[in-house]
């Protein structure tokens, strides 16, 4: 049967030429997609048992993988991981999301009006990840925080957000003995009566004040307010706080979200 040639490319679109051309890319991302937090390495033994395939197949994948630098390969431990140039198409990723854009003339009207380092952050399926940073304060010792930094679920002002708004099956590598903390669940009770979490680190001195951001009736973001304890209060009624809130809420109604949504209007 004959094929029908893609307008002005000479490529042909029939299956016989798509089928192998499409297998083999559902292939590679289905090795790339493996590797997750908790298991950042794995052996071709491993692949070879995700591919469903020979251990030869298996060695070519990596192989093609290795040399786009979308794998690496430890000649000691005989592991696998994933390469630097997933960094590169992460940072790419995270940048062209609609969220992004969207908040970038909030941050910077909320760095002028408070004059501290905001942060934006979305949930990447396991933790809390930074994909945009505004630190042009007038401070003479700024904080920045690096766009990609994935951020502990209980330890931070964000991730505590995201557990405060995010469905708990959507949160799966939370321990269940942490989930069933008292004091965690009040902590989360109080995130979601005053949408906000101020999280304060006494190693560091710096305190964050966290606020969620929803599409629709889901938590989408978080926007953050990062300063140094003497400069960023930790009260949630706090001008700097409530200047945080209204922040979020215009974001909020920016992306689409309703009155109704929770702590959205």
């Amino acid at each position: 049967m004959a094929t029908k040639a893609q307008d002005g490319t000479g490529e042909q679109d029939g299956p016989d030429r798509t089928a192998p051309t499409i297998q083999t890319v559902q292939r590679a991302a289905l090795i790339l997609g493996s590797f997750t937090v908790g298991k950042p390495h794995m052996s071709l033994n491993e692949i070879t048992a995700r591919l469903g395939a020979s251990k030869a197949t298996a060695h070519r994948y990596t192989k093609a993988l290795r040399a786009a630098n979308l794998l690496r390969y430890d000649e000691r431990t005989s592991l696998y991981s994933l390469g630097p140039q997933v960094l590169t198409l992460a940072t790419a990723a995270r940048a062209g999301l609609p969220i992004v854009a969207a908040a970038e003339p909030y941050m910077e009207e909320l760095v002028r009006r408070i004059d501290e380092t905001i942060v934006l952050s979305v949930w990447d399926g396991e933790s809390a990840t930074v994909v945009r940073s505004v630190d042009n304060t007038d401070h003479m010792v700024r904080i920045s925080v690096r766009v990609g930094s994935r951020l502990n679920l209980t330890a931070s002002a964000q991730g505590r957000v995201f557990l405060a708004f995010l469905p708990p099956e959507q949160v799966p590598t939370l321990p269940r003995s942490v989930r069933k903390s008292a004091e965690l669940t009040e902590e989360l009770e109080a995130i979601r009566k005053h949408g906000l979490s101020v999280n304060s680190p006494t190693i560091n001195g710096v305190r964050t004040v966290a606020a969620p951001i929803f599409e629709g009736d889901k938590i989408s973001g978080t926007l953050a307010i990062v300063g140094t304890t003497a400069t960023v209060p930790d009260d949630v009624q706090s001008p700097m706080a409530q200047a945080l809130v209204e922040t979020a809420r215009a974001l909020s109604q920016r992306l689409g979200t309703s009155e109704d949504a929770p702590n959205g209007g």
